[in-house]
């Protein structure tokens, strides 16, 4: 091959992968048509990682929910943080998430693991109302074995009583 040949081949494959490179879009269609660009309005999976939890803070906007003592119903507090729950899972379809139910230190191991349980389903019944597949979601329950704040009092007692949320997959 001449030299002037080669480089007419080289400089075809260097236009070619440069054009290549630059074919990424951030602009995608939004629901109306129009054009938008794509980390606006989504969560950056880089500041998510795998095993972050809500409880830390860790897991992006995701929060925990709170229960009133001996209960797995859902507050209209619970129901708005659900809510937010809801839209940055709907944004971000690859997420997948563990929904960890506990308790506060009262009552017995086997009655706080059956409440833990009811909590865990009771979210992901709600998030499933939401258009959340609940292939999604697993639950557990950790009854009163593990607890965020160790108080012997309400405002700790508070803080246990609650559902959170562990990435598990993204």
């Amino acid at each position: 091959m001449t030299l002037r040949l080669r480089s007419v081949v080289l400089s075809s494959l260097l236009v070619t992968a440069l054009a290549l490179s630059g074919c990424g879009s951030t602009k995608k269609k939004g629901v109306n048509g129009d054009e938008t660009n794509v980390g606006a309005n989504a969560v950056d999976y880089g500041s998510i990682e795998l095993n972050a939890d809500s409880d830390s803070g860790k897991a992006g906007s995701l929060s925990s929910i709170y229960f009133d003592y001996n209960s797995s119903t859902l507050s209209t507090a619970a129901r708005e943080a659900l809510s937010t729950n809801a839209s940055l899972l709907k944004e971000n379809s690859g997420l997948e998430l563990q929904v960890e139910g506990h308790c506060d230190e009262r009552g017995g191991v086997q009655y706080n693991l059956a409440l833990g349980e009811q909590r865990a389903r009771a979210v992901r019944r709600y998030l499933s109302t939401m258009g959340i597949s609940e292939r999604r979601l697993t639950t557990i329950s950790f009854g009163k074995g593990r607890p965020v704040s160790f108080g012997h009092d309400e405002s700790s007692w508070g803080q246990n009583r609650r559902a959170n949320f562990v990435v598990t997959a993204k």
